[in-house]
């Protein structure tokens, strides 16, 4: 029998275990970043700035939300039109300055070989514009690594409507029932409860309802932790899935003819 070298097969990709992940706060530290560029932003409004640490919480819902929360915080109120200024000069600032600071969170890159190693894909799937998401990840060497990389501009929708994530399994050339969320925060719970996929929470990230009271199939406090994880749920889903075939194979062989 001949081996194949250097080629993977459609069918192969459709069938091998995915895992998708959310971006800030998951994959990546970009809290220093982006809270420099929320100061940026907000010390012209008048705004003091604020400490890393008690702002790292406002993250997660996108650019505007940020800057809305930001905002909230402190108790202005602004007209929707000043948001949306506030939020393109964000954008610019945050795009020129997208890997200062942010890093990959300790053990990624070998956490990924080994996942890799055995047969695991994977994916983005984040709340941020996909072109920032794209700039960030080619700073930090790693866009080479994910079969799509998916944004809140790519379909027009955002996490948790369950169309993000569908779309972005879809577009890796995958499957959802071969699929596995991780994220750090309440859109990610949501748009994998949504979707019907197994979801792993971080609790290293950035969210404001702490990641366990949300209730994930599995929890990491480490990225070290995430190849169990992911091999016990990757394994009983596929278990979960041949169980529902055979049954329906039963009942298909029973029905009379």
């Amino acid at each position: 029998m001949r081996k194949r070298i250097g080629t993977v097969s459609a069918f192969e990709m459709a069938s091998s275990p995915i895992i998708v992940f959310d971006l800030d706060g998951t994959l990546v530290d970009t809290a220093p970043d982006l809270i420099n560029a929320l100061n940026f932003v907000l010390e012209r409004e008048g705004v003091p700035p604020f400490p890393l640490q008690s702002a790292r919480n406002l993250i997660g819902a996108g650019a505007r939300r940020l800057i809305e929360r930001g905002l909230e915080r402190e108790g202005r109120a602004v007209r929707a039109d000043d948001v949306a200024r506030m939020t393109a000069d964000f954008i610019d600032y945050y795009a020129a300055h997208i890997a200062e600071a942010s890093r990959p969170f300790e053990g990624l890159e070998s956490v990924l070989d080994h996942l890799s190693a055995r047969g695991f894909r994977f994916a983005v799937c984040t709340n941020k514009l996909e072109w920032l998401s794209r700039r960030l990840l080619d700073q930090l060497g790693l866009t080479a690594r994910f079969a799509a990389i998916c944004g809140a501009d790519t379909f027009g929708v955002s996490k948790p409507d369950p169309a993000i994530l569908r779309q972005t399994v879809a577009r890796a050339g995958a499957e959802l029932s071969a699929s596995i969320m991780v994220g750090d925060a309440g859109t990610d719970i949501g748009v994998a409860r949504r979707t019907g996929i197994p979801v792993i929470g971080v609790s290293f990230g950035y969210t404001d309802v702490p990641i366990a009271e949300l209730k994930p199939d599995r929890l990491i406090h480490h990225l070290s932790e995430l190849p169990l994880a992911a091999e016990q749920l990757a394994f009983s889903t596929k278990s979960a899935t041949q169980r529902i075939d055979t049954i329906t194979q039963s009942m298909d062989t029973e029905q009379p003819r």
